[in-house]
């Protein structure tokens, strides 16, 4: 997974959440020169775009781009978009996609990623998706993955020119196959600073998080799984 080239531009969806922020890190070790790309979208607070914009500079991100596409204007359908859903505090069944799935979400920002890459001279994109430790999102599993990655190369450019396969895009999503203690421990020997990050899906304006929510829930275990103190600031302790 080493760039092709050192320091090759590579975009990488930033939420401003402990995943997102490895796989920044991850990409810049890997030898890129990594773009980040974050939305203001609708979701319910804008403190985990604060979080974006202190991750991407406390890891050195090339340039950083704060998209303005509200979602809650045409999609809603979401309790992160639409006020009429309330966010869940307890787990939902197994079998179910939550309320907090957000319509095509991430087939809109990977679809944005990809147009940037392309301008920038790129062919790699990275994002956070994570198929152990998740909410059960159907844009969040290896055949979404590989799925955008085949479309990205017959939708652009870049794709129909290329006859081999080290020119072509590449969709990463490096943290798929780990848990959440394996993320944390992986986010740690990398020198991230986890207390900069916003995973609540209800935090308050400063940051603080609810304790009480999916995401919450996976953060805190995550951690305590991992054997590392919670840097999380939380609303009630």
């Amino acid at each position: 997974m080493r760039a092709r080239t050192e320091n090759a531009p590579a975009v990488v969806l930033l939420s401003g959440g402990l995943d997102s922020a490895t796989v920044l890190a991850l990409a810049k070790t890997l030898g890129y020169a990594p773009y980040a790309l974050s939305f203001r979208y609708g979701q319910r607070h804008s403190s985990e775009l604060d979080a974006a914009v202190r991750v991407a500079k406390s890891l050195g991100a090339v340039r950083h781009e704060i998209i303005d596409l509200d979602l809650r204007r045409f999609v809603g359908g979401s309790a992160l978009t639409d006020d009429a859903y309330a966010v869940p505090t307890s787990p939902g069944q197994s079998d179910e996609i939550p309320i907090t799935y957000v319509p095509a979400r991430n087939t809109i920002m990977l679809s944005v990623a990809l147009g940037w890459a392309e301008a920038l001279g790129g062919r790699d994109i990275f994002f956070g998706a994570n198929a152990v430790d998740y909410s059960g999102y159907p844009d969040c599993r290896p055949a979404y993955v590989e799925s955008f990655e085949a479309m990205a190369n017959l939708a652009t450019k870049v794709g129909v020119e290329s006859h081999e396969s080290s020119t072509r895009f590449r969709v990463h999503a490096p943290i798929i196959h780990m848990s959440k203690a394996e993320i944390v421990k992986t986010g740690i020997s990398l020198g991230i600073d986890f207390s900069q990050t916003v995973s609540c899906y209800q935090a308050n304006p400063e940051g603080l998080a609810c304790g009480q929510c999916e995401s919450c829930r996976l953060r805190r275990e995550g951690f305590a799984a991992a054997g590392v103190a919670d840097p999380t600031k939380y609303l009630h302790p």
